[in-house]
């Protein structure tokens, strides 16, 4: 019953939230909140709320898995990620220890706890925003994210010095753990695809890392993340990360439901979450003055920020072990705030374009190094996304004696002895600083729709007259395009099977050995 009453409610409530244009983790939430509410009524089992923790627990580790599996570790050690995260995290909790000695008389202890708690930004929602967008490689992405991480090992932290808990002796083990490297690799491969690959990445997600990390007393969150990390550099990372998709998508399905299950509010929590929602901006435009004044970019500070502008399923993990009061209270803030900022970073882009002007004027004229305009040199081929399309189509252009340039937002995609650099071609400023004179045919070669939607618009507002030919992988994606002005647009899966054809044409036109 306990799986019937939880996805069936789920479903509903998601369609729901989709049919108002609103992302499915709203529905998600609300039906929590449904849940709590009318679950007895309805047949949901009397123990529910552990079941649907655990599951939300390894919904969780899965996600930071596959994180790790997308991540540079030395991103980490940016000072624009250690700066950031540190200096946000000093004026954050010094504003609302202040607000809440002042304005509800709490103890100096307690109002430090409570403060560091809606001091963290969320993991899990800025990793699905990022990852949906499939931006969590692009610098506003890979800044966010590590952001996040620091923010992250800094509850951790506040967790054990508060709670009592203190790492085992066996702790320093950990340390040996990048050795596992080879054996890790070899079971990559002996994996191989399918069913297997997927267990086992959820075999090294949740008993290698969560369990294990969990056994001598560290987090077993962070655990999930490492062992990622150690997997980020093998050739079937991306592959890994796929495959695993589905199965964290379906487990935090119950994170969601969890947080709207975490107790009904009275007067005084309402009135709490409400207030801290009002407060809710000035966490986003703090996080984009910081960014800001590292030399970032007005576009990238303004996505990047407006990820971060979510208080944190981690200030709960906070309240359960050490501020149990205030569990409830910060339950209906957290929901409240993905309510508020899932729609907004829906349509993030959308709305730097329109403040574009007023947000420019921040800028500093020094940029980061990931930033620098792109110089073209003598392509007169420009293709746009670096993946196994975007790669053939490279090959195939130099191959035939043409020069070709291409760019990709993924830093691990760079190439200069290749001709391929940085860009994100969904930043209008990005399209700003390159010149496309001497280019004569644009090869879209991105996943997504809306980027090629953006290139496109750019290059024609730009005055390029050239062929834009763009790789889609649904026949509806073809009529946007051709109003936005590409040439030509390419079915990828029909391509794949003409090139199957022609080979197999080949064979028959071969006499046989």
């Amino acid at each position: 019953m306990f799986e019937v009453v939880i996805l069936s409610v789920a479903f509903i409530f998601g369609i729901a939230a989709r049919q108002l244009s609103l992302p499915p983790l709203v529905g998600f939430l609300s039906a929590g909140f449904a849940l709590n509410a009318f679950g007895p009524s309805i047949g949901l089992p009397s123990d529910a709320g552990p079941m649907l923790e655990h599951l939300a627990h390894l919904g969780v580790l899965l996600l930071l898995f596959t994180i790790g599996l997308k991540l540079n570790i030395r991103s980490l050690a940016e000072p624009v990620v250690l700066g950031s995260s540190f200096i946000h995290l000093a004026i954050t909790c010094l504003l609302f220890t202040s607000g809440f000695v002042i304005f509800l008389s709490l103890p100096l202890d307690k109002a430090i706890l409570l403060a560091t708690a809606l001091s963290f930004s969320s993991t899990v929602l800025a990793a699905k925003v990022l990852e949906s967008k499939r931006e969590l490689r692009a610098l506003h992405g890979r800044i966010a994210i590590g952001i996040l991480i620091i923010q992250d090992l800094v509850a951790l932290a506040v967790l054990s010095i508060y709670s009592g808990n203190s790492p085992s002796p066996w702790a320093v083990l950990v340390f040996l753990v990048p050795l596992l490297r080879p054996v890790l690799y070899w079971l990559m491969n002996a994996a191989q695809h399918d069913e297997l690959l997927v267990l086992l990445g959820a075999v090294l997600a949740i008993a290698v890392g969560g369990m294990g990390f969990e056994a001598v007393g560290l987090s077993s969150e962070v655990g999930a993340l490492v062992m990622g990390l150690l997997l980020a550099k093998h050739p079937r990372a991306q592959e890994l990360s796929k495959a695993l998709w589905g199965l964290k998508e379906v487990l935090l399905i119950s994170f969601f439901l969890q947080i709207g299950m975490a107790g009904l509010p009275d007067q005084d929590a309402l009135l709490f979450a409400v207030i801290l929602a009002v407060l809710l901006p000035l966490k986003g435009i703090l996080f984009f003055a910081l960014l800001i004044a590292f030399r970032i970019r007005a576009r990238n500070a303004f996505l990047g920020g407006l990820s971060l502008t979510a208080y944190s399923e981690f200030g709960l993990i906070v309240a359960a072990s050490i501020l149990q009061e205030w569990l409830v209270p910060l339950a209906i803030t957290v929901a409240l705030s993905f309510v508020i900022a899932a729609p907004l970073n829906r349509i993030a882009h959308q709305l730097f374009d329109r403040w574009e002007k007023h947000l420019l004027c921040f800028e500093r004229h020094a940029r980061h190094p990931d930033e620098q305009p792109v110089d073209l040199g003598n392509a007169t081929i420009l293709v746009l996304g670096m993946g196994r399309t975007g790669n053939a189509a490279y090959d195939f252009f130099t191959d035939k004696g043409l020069a070709a340039v291409g760019i990709d937002s993924d830093p691990n995609k760079i190439n200069t002895q290749r001709h391929v650099f940085y860009g994100d071609i969904e930043d209008v400023g990005f399209w700003h600083h390159l010149d496309i004179a001497q280019i004569t045919a644009v090869t879209l070669a991105t996943p997504e729709l809306e980027s090629k939607l953006i290139a496109t618009r750019e290059l024609r507002e730009a005055g390029f007259t050239g062929h834009i030919i763009a790789g889609i992988h649904f026949q509806d994606e073809a009529e946007p395009l051709h109003a936005a002005g590409v040439d030509q647009t390419y079915l990828l899966m029909t391509g794949a099977g003409i090139g199957i054809a022609e080979k197999t044409w080949e064979c028959l036109q071969s006499p046989p050995l």
